[in-house]
């Protein structure tokens, strides 16, 4: 393809009137008072994100709360750029632009000097997020592969054994200032600034610490940044891991642009990991925009929420769908925030009999995002589906009982959200106030069955299923999260029989055991005895997502999880005990799942439509799979239901109990099965369930009648006759006396 020819070897003067003249002809990504919001008039109503400005903007903190200081590093909203994916449906609604630039200690950092542009004009062109490919990074020279250009990602990860693959950052194969780091945007674009880290390693401390910044058209002629007379120096990084951001005095516009180390750590080499800011240029007849273009059609706010934004969403979206919502809390966050859920049923608040119950958590790792905000799209989805007559939505939303839990930890989002979507550390809000973990906090039950299986205890002594909790975990001064406790509570109230946790920085499904058998084994396949069934609940949503099984796409980080069809054992990747997926299955009904939903933990604003689109057929997809396998009712000859009958599956050694209505679930791959019934004080029943291929449970009934020697109890019981209860040594004695011979 002919390239397009701009001399820059004009002063840079040159370059600021040709951003100017840009634009002027492609609008202006920078206006004070104008925000670009999705024109959502779809089926002649409000739309939901007009609703949510009215409804905030009325509130009596509406007015702060949209005129707070938006997080450092945050660059604008998708409704406040220029250039979107919608920008054909904009319209212009008048909202007062948030403050930028606004310091936080210890966890971001920017350049120092006079280096600050006033306004952050457009979004990351996507090293981070892997929108920029491999063959668009070239470097000066390489220390080795595995240090590489395509290394050279904003937060990419390098393997615990660092080898000559999957390294931390890109490193020069000289350490001097002739080196440079090199984007080909392949169109023309506007470029307002770069974000720089060191190398991630645990051995070496490699990080830049100033550099220059050099475009050019054709990547022959190049033009550096200059400071009236001088070459523009920016200040860089002062440790690894801080990301740094440096705003461009004026924007540039050029199809490539470099970055020219000129110190480093004393103690280090030339190592960086990038990320570029830049607005593409209106070009219709590009060829790669065109191909990689993702537009969403779906009328939803697609932006990062703060804890009160989140709550009033949910309380719009309430009172849109109030027949089919409810919103409720389970409990508080060591801060003491509410963790909020909606509930979305035919019936809110209710269990009705034969319906499985579903969850969505997302955000016990608070600094990933993604999951936060593809829940809060989920709700507003099935809401506006459900109304508009969508068969499909309609049929889950009365079929089942959904609960999407949005910020499992929202105290470590705050501490995210407030340094921003490029600036916060990898691992900057993962743990909650008391320094937890909190999706890795419960109780180790594996270790308590596989001790019980390798001293061949029976069935009888040590349950397969609803493991008790161990007592010294139920101390008050156990290293317990109160978050941990929270969901404890709410996973032993409510018989959910599949759920999913979204996760961040990678992109694939992992399902039990989480926890390698072996001790002291750091990777290990470790299947559960539904391990059949685990495998195609993670391939239903690898599948259809748009990017986990794209044997093409890069890894993310250091394992590429497409060749395995975007799925994994948990153990096999990295062992963790007490995991809530290991902890559901052992401890109660519940299946479940870790979806890590981006390499990006905390996406820019600009990219949420675009992982909405990645993500939405592949949330709908794992809600249905509720409805696979076997359900029923356990009932005694009265034709009452029976609470806590045991319901086996012979071959599959892990069993579950009815609900409080004598309900069950049990999922299943399609085939035929050998089931049984049993609970305390009343007989086995046993039949033959057949599972097919077609969505939907299979019903599967069972009736038992009471033994003869709980009836006998029931009888004395009732007419308050008790069998006596003679002391064994006062027996034993009367015995004794009985069989002496008469003197």
């Amino acid at each position: 393809m002919a390239r397009r020819h701009l001399c820059l070897a004009a002063p840079l003067a040159l370059l600021g009137l040709l951003a100017a003249l840009a634009d002027l002809g492609g609008g202006s990504a920078g206006e004070d008072d104008d925000h670009l919001v999705q024109d959502l008039q779809r089926r002649g109503r409000y739309s939901l994100v007009q609703t949510l400005e009215e409804r905030v903007a009325s509130t009596p903190d509406g007015g702060a709360q949209r005129g707070r200081k938006a997080p450092r590093g945050k660059a604008e909203s998708s409704r406040q750029m220029g250039k979107t994916t919608a920008d054909a449906k904009s319209v212009k609604t008048p909202v007062k632009k948030a403050e930028k630039n606004k310091k936080t200690p210890n966890s971001v950092s920017e350049g120092d000097g006079p280096y600050k542009s006033a306004h952050e004009d457009c979004p990351p062109m996507g090293l981070e997020t892997l929108k920029i490919d491999d063959f668009q990074l070239h470097a000066s020279t390489t220390k080795r592969y595995g240090l590489g250009a395509h290394r050279g990602r904003l937060n990419i990860q390098a393997g615990l054994y660092e080898d000559d693959l999957y390294d931390g950052a890109w490193c020069a194969g000289r350490d001097d200032p002739l080196q440079w780091f090199e984007v080909d945007a392949r169109r023309l674009t506007k470029f307002t600034g770069v974000i720089t880290q060191g190398r991630s390693s645990l051995w070496s401390s490699d990080w830049v610490t100033s550099y220059r910044v050099m475009v050019s058209n054709d990547s022959h002629t190049w033009v550096t940044l200059k400071n009236g007379s001088e070459d523009l120096v920016f200040s860089a990084n002062r440790e690894k891991e801080i990301p740094v951001r440096n705003l461009f005095p004026a924007p540039v516009v050029a199809r490539y642009i470099r970055v020219n180390p000129r110190s480093w750590f004393s103690g280090g080499s030339v190592c960086m990991r990038v990320e570029i800011l830049g607005c593409p240029m209106p070009d219709p007849n590009n060829y790669y925009h065109r191909r990689n273009e993702v537009i969403t059609t779906d009328d939803l706010d697609f932006r990062h929420h703060s804890y009160k934004e989140m709550r009033q969403l949910m309380k719009v979206v309430n009172e849109m769908c109030p027949n089919v919502t409810r919103i409720y809390n389970i409990g508080k966050s060591h801060g003491g925030l509410k963790l909020y859920a909606i509930e979305i049923s035919d019936n809110p608040g209710e269990h009705e009999l034969g319906e499985p119950e579903f969850r969505y958590t997302a955000g016990s790792h608070g600094n990933e995002v993604l999951g936060r905000e593809l829940l809060l799209l989920l709700m507003q989805f099935l809401c506006l589906e459900y109304l508009s007559g969508n068969q499909r939505v309609r049929h889950l939303v009365e079929e089942t009982r959904i609960h999407l839990l949005p910020s499992v930890n929202p105290d470590g989002y705050e501490k995210a959200f407030e340094a921003g979507s490029e600036l916060s550390v990898w691992s900057l809000g993962r743990w909650n106030n008391a320094g937890i973990d909190i999706h890795h906090n419960f109780p180790d039950l594996d270790s308590i069955l596989w001790e019980a299986e390798g001293r061949r205890w029976g069935p009888r002594r040590t349950l397969n299923h609803h493991v008790p909790i161990p007592d010294w975990y139920q101390f008050k001064n156990a290293s317990v999260a109160v978050e941990t406790r929270a969901l404890i509570a709410w996973m032993e109230k409510v018989p959910f029989v599949l759920g999913g946790n979204l996760q961040g920085g990678e992109l694939v499904v992992t399902f039990p055991y989480d926890k390698t058998r072996s001790a002291g084994v750091s990777r290990q396949q470790s299947p559960t005895p539904d391990d059949h069934v685990f495998r195609w609940l993670a391939f239903a949503y690898a599948s259809t997502h748009r990017l986990m099984t794209d044997a093409g796409r890069r890894a993310c980080h250091t394992d590429d999880f497409a060749k395995e069809d975007g799925t994994v054992n948990g153990a096999w990747w990295h062992t963790a005990a007490g995991s809530m997926n290991d902890f559901s299955y052992l401890h109660t009904n519940g299946f479940e799942l870790s979806m890590y939903v981006g390499c990006d933990k905390f996406p820019h604003e600009s990219e949420l439509p675009e992982e909405w689109e990645n993500n939405r057929e592949s949330l709908l997809v794992f809600m249905e799979q509720v409805h696979r396998g076997i359900k029923g009712v356990v009932r005694d000859l009265q034709g009452r239901g029976i609470a806590n009958a045991i319901v086996s599956v012979e071959g599959i050694a892990h069993d579950v109990r009815t609900a409080a209505d004598g309900d069950y679930w049990r999922l299943l791959n399609p085939g035929e099965y050998r089931v049984t019934a049993r609970a305390d004080g009343y007989g086995l029943g046993s039949r033959k369930c057949e599972v097919g291929y077609e969505m939907g449970a299979s019903r599967c009934d069972f009736t038992i009648g009471r033994t003869n020697l709980s009836r006998i109890r029931e009888i004395m019981e009732k007419f308050n006759k008790q069998p006596i209860k003679v002391p064994v040594r006062q027996l034993q004695a009367r015995r004794s006396t009985a069989r002496r011979p008469a003197a």
